[in-house]
């Protein structure tokens, strides 16, 4: 664009760019990205993970939205029971799926989805305490209280904080 000219975007330039994928998921994402989404003590949500890079949005935080479909919303700790029973149950995080999956082994922090989490607790009986995650409720999106109630979090949370936290 030359200076003193009118600037002229062409129609189908326009087009293009509304088309581009990329450009659409942004368009989506960036109301979710931009309110602020708090943890289940009502704070701001804290970060999960980078190593692995976790969350819906990969981008470390477990956020949720209207797309995520899974709530993916409990930030926890894995275990190697956990992922043995999870892929028994027809959800393998083990085995990677490059580029946005890297695989999951023990001890990874992971934004889980809320149901999964529920999945291992309500089997706690049958496979052992062990079988469920540990929870960083600091880290843990709010909205994971519409599945399970706090103070069923707090019994599994990472440290003993939490749950003094609870009680105030």
């Amino acid at each position: 664009h030359e200076r003193g000219k009118p600037l002229v975007i062409r129609f189908s330039n326009y087009m293009k760019t509304i088309q581009n994928p990329i450009f659409i998921t942004l368009i989506l994402l960036i109301p979710m990205m931009a309110a602020t989404q708090l943890n289940v003590y009502g704070k701001a949500l804290q970060k999960c993970s980078t190593s692995p890079m976790t969350g819906f949005m990969r981008d470390g935080y477990c956020r949720t939205g209207p797309e995520d479909v899974g709530k993916h919303t409990v930030a926890a700790v894995v275990t190697k029971k956990f992922l043995d029973f999870s892929k028994s149950n027809g959800n393998d995080l083990m085995t990677p799926h490059p580029p946005s999956f890297p695989g999951l082994k023990e001890g990874d922090r992971w934004c889980l989805c809320v149901s999964r989490w529920k999945e291992a607790y309500d089997a706690r009986d049958s496979e052992g305490e062990d079988v469920v995650p540990k929870v960083d409720l600091s880290a843990t999106h709010q909205k994971a209280l519409e599945t399970v109630p706090l103070e069923v979090l707090s019994r599994y949370a990472l440290n003993q904080e939490a749950n003094s936290k609870l009680e105030l």
